[in-house]
């Protein structure tokens, strides 16, 4: 596919000052690379004065070395909009989930999971705290082997949580990880705080992601270009999974990628290629550089 399909909408007359970006499935490819077609457009963009927004749902000791890869000053929502930081480190702003809440969703899922973690906003091997994690599952070994540096070990995360985390995870099979929500919701605090899945259902892996009440890319993102004076008129989102609807849903120029799961796709908003053919260059280069 080439630029964007049927429906997309040009710029116009309010200028586009801020593009902010989802990580995995929109600015890396299926392997996890950053096309240079990718670097190139959002470099181009950051010479116009554009600024640019790194959203996802990764923690930031995995996401800050994808902001050095970019090659221009970023800012970083991260841990699904838990957290905004500069790419040096600087917390901006972080929404945190009270440690008696995230003790009582800990020990209430036991029944229903295996592992889980709590994320910190701090900066050494207190950033992850996980408990009965299978490390030597293929979809988790490799970021344990590459990450382990950040993490530690708890036989009792309830103990463990001695302050505020900025989240609680779970990773599972699909079907696993549905389950898991389902239940979730049916517990009395459910409703104090955000719940957030994100799914891959062609490797049968999902993360399930609780964070404060009302956190989301979206939040955060209104909040910070709240900050700048940037109206959402103003703003271009890209994503491909269900965590970026929110973000989607505040920018004035919401862009799905060609390989997002079904039900970002059936929101009507304009659909660019795919993350193997560079499809977030393909609709900067539409909607902002040739502008």
């Amino acid at each position: 596919m080439s630029g964007l399909s049927s429906g997309a909408r040009e710029s116009g007359s309010v200028p586009i000052r801020l593009i902010a970006i989802d990580i995995d499935g929109t600015l890396l490819d299926g392997r996890s690379k950053l096309p240079e077609a990718n670097r190139v457009a959002l470099q181009a963009a950051s010479a116009r004065g554009i600024e640019i927004v790194l959203a996802t749902g990764r923690s930031f000791h995995h996401a800050q070395p994808i902001a050095d890869l970019v090659g221009v000053d970023v800012v970083l929502v991260v841990s699904n909009g838990a957290l905004i930081k500069t790419a040096a480190g600087a917390t901006l702003d972080r929404w945190s989930v009270p440690r008696d809440l995230a003790r009582e969703l800990i020990a209430a899922t036991r029944k229903v999971r295996s592992g889980a973690a709590v994320i910190f906003d701090l900066p050494d091997q207190g950033q992850y705290v996980w408990e009965g994690i299978d490390w030597s599952h293929p979809q988790r070994r490799w970021y344990y082997e590459k990450h382990s540096r950040f993490m530690t070990e708890s036989q009792d995360l309830v103990v463990a949580l001695d302050d505020d985390p900025i989240q609680v995870a779970f990773t599972g099979g699909v079907e696993e990880m549905r389950t898991l929500v389902a239940y979730v919701r049916t517990l009395p605090y459910a409703s104090a705080l955000t719940l957030t899945l994100t799914e891959y259902e062609a490797r049968d892996f999902s993360l399930f992601d609780v964070t404060a009440n009302g956190c989301s890319k979206g939040s955060a993102l209104a909040t910070w270009t709240g900050r700048r004076g940037i109206s959402p008129a103003e703003v271009m989102a890209v994503g491909d999974n269900l965590n970026d609807l929110a973000m989607l849903e505040f920018a004035g120029h919401p862009v799905v990628m060609g390989n997002a799961v079904a039900e970002i796709k059936t929101c009507g908003w304009p659909v660019t290629a795919s993350h193997d053919d560079a499809g977030l260059a393909q609709a900067i280069d539409r909607l902002i550089l040739v502008s």
